[in-house]
């Protein structure tokens, strides 16, 4: 039997930890007998999607994108439409697509993932011509996503940070939303396209989203006050979003959106300025991914951030009382999650 050739495209910079021992780890963990393969590091924003491109054109049967999520969308983008399969080593500090499908968060036995080379079709999803895997979005999600990357430091707890300190000075917009059931206006805080169920961090942005029905999961989140943040920050990691009633959710497979000027847009994290209109499709099972063969078990890391606030989300009503007993209310959900993150 002729053997696989397999490509691992390695962003040194991703993440938090250094990838010096990747190909110490693919060498002791890949299957030799199965896979011939070789290793490539990414030298500049971009380079991994050339070099997906030129593997695929070179019919690589799989290539494995060793990094965050930005480096996932980059070898993607490159993969989508060809013979040639995605495989991911999660090292970044999101992960969004990686823990949708299950995969593991440990380097080793995400490469054992591999040596299974179960390939199944997935849909992605396409905004103003750029493709996306996992989610995008505009409105606040966007201007996070820009805070994020302008960040000197990556991680959850940055994000987390970033959205304590701007999330209630932050301005709803009015959008014109246009689907196969006619023209809508909603005044909104965010409108998040979601192919896959998460943001990253286990943090649920559409619970019920699936990569292969074809159509992506809308979610519009309505203006809120202080007193609703943190029962919305609950919702998002326990996977109960879709039962706030500020949220409002609708599955299409086509999307156009107008805006009152051009703003802020993310796809799958990576934020850029983009004109008032909006297009955004899903394109039905184009492009192969190396799945889990075992997707039962929970191979998920515990969550940081879950871990942090699991008994402020379960406490939520006295806090939301200790919030309007005190009047205080932005400084009194900054000061108890700013807390916990300082635990971490």
């Amino acid at each position: 039997m002729d053997k696989k050739r397999v490509t691992f495209l390695v962003n040194p910079i991703s993440g938090t930890h250094s990838k010096q021992e990747v190909p110490e780890m693919i060498e002791a963990t890949l299957n030799r007998e199965l896979f011939d393969h070789k290793v490539l590091f990414t030298e500049y924003a971009g380079h991994a999607a050339e070099l997906a491109r030129q593997q695929a054109d070179e019919q690589t049967d799989i290539v494995v994108a060793v990094g965050g999520d930005g480096t996932v969308n980059e070898v993607a983008r490159s993969l989508v439409h060809t013979q040639t399969a995605l495989a991911i080593v999660p090292c970044g500090s999101g992960n969004g697509l990686a823990r949708h499908l299950c995969l593991p968060m440990d380097i080793c036995k995400s490469i054992e993932v591999i040596n299974s080379c179960r390939i199944e079709a997935f849909d992605y999803g396409i905004i103003n011509g750029l493709p996306f895997f996992c989610t995008c979005g505009m409105g606040f999600d966007a201007f996070i996503s820009l805070k994020f990357a302008e960040a000197g430091k990556r991680g959850p707890i940055t994000y987390v940070e970033n959205v304590l300190k701007e999330g209630l000075k932050y301005k709803p917009e009015t959008y014109e939303v246009k689907d196969d059931t006619g023209t809508h206006h909603y005044k909104a805080f965010l409108i998040a396209c979601a192919n896959a169920s998460q943001y990253g961090n286990n943090a649920y942005i559409a619970p019920g989203a699936t990569m292969t029905d074809g159509e992506m999961d809308v979610i519009i989140m309505e203006p809120f006050n202080a007193l609703e943040a943190p029962q919305i920050a609950a919702d998002l990691f326990m996977k109960t979003l879709g039962n706030n009633s500020k949220i409002k959710t609708f599955r299409t497979k086509h999307l156009q959106i107008h805006r009152k000027a051009p703003g802020a847009i993310h796809y799958d994290g990576d934020p850029m300025m983009t004109d008032a209109d909006i297009d955004i499709r899903i394109e039905h099972l184009g492009i192969r991914i190396v799945t889990n063969p075992d997707v039962t078990e929970d191979v998920a890391q515990p969550n940081p951030v879950l871990n942090a606030f699991s008994d402020f989300f379960n406490n939520i009503n006295n806090v939301r009382e200790d919030i309007g007993k005190r009047g205080h209310r932005i400084q009194v959900i900054n000061k108890l999650m700013l807390r916990k993150l300082s635990k971490l």
